[in-house]
């Protein structure tokens, strides 16, 4: 088993009870139950800060969400950081390859028994026109749910939402996704990237 941050004995129940205190200093509530289901992907959205990042790591540990991993760029995976990558869960990838992303993430969630990916479908802060399609092609091929997961600045909550099953029919399913996150804002809600998926048909 890979020890990360989110599952490391001791440490785990420590960061917990941090999160736990900062969501009451902050004014923030964790919302939902995480699936029971061992693979799974969860998309967090909208991501308009960078803040997201230390209020997802906050809101995981409060839902104790075990060991979730994540994909970051190569280059921070060097010298003394490449370790604490690790430790965090980041998984390294080359994003001069990004079309073989999807195919080793579907052999990731293929070949481990416990799996769960954390994905920004936006791909960054800034407001684009259209979501990255990664999250659903992993999802699709490699079989497994989509977590919808939340960080509403509005009402000071996050966390959780409904596992959507992946029909093929991207369109509907998209629109399930898109219903869902009409109502989160984030924190700069004008960075907003629709809901919606580019096709080249």
């Amino acid at each position: 088993m890979r020890y990360t941050m989110f599952n490391t004995p001791v440490i785990k129940s420590f960061l917990r009870g941090i999160s736990l205190i900062l969501l009451k200093i902050l004014g923030w509530k964790a919302t939902g139950e995480l699936p029971k289901e061992v693979k799974y992907i969860i998309i967090v959205a909208p991501h308009t800060s960078n803040w997201d990042l230390l209020y997802g790591i906050i809101l995981a540990f409060a839902l104790k969400l075990d060991a979730p991993r994540y994909i970051a760029k190569k280059e921070l995976f060097r010298g003394l950081f490449s370790p604490l990558m690790k430790w965090s869960g980041a998984i390294p990838i080359d994003r001069s390859l990004s079309h073989h992303i999807v195919e080793q993430m579907v052999s990731k969630f293929k070949e481990s028994e416990k799996f769960v990916l954390g994905l920004a479908p936006e791909g960054t802060r800034h407001r684009k026109d259209y979501w990255k399609s990664g999250f659903y092609h992993i999802a699709l091929n490699a079989h497994v749910p989509i977590l919808l997961a939340f960080i509403d600045y509005a009402s000071k909550t996050g966390g959780a939402g409904p596992l959507i099953y992946p029909t093929g029919d991207m369109e509907q399913d998209m629109s399930i996704i898109r219903n869902f996150y009409l109502t989160v804002k984030g924190k700069h809600p004008e960075n907003t990237s629709p809901v919606v998926i580019y096709s080249k048909s």
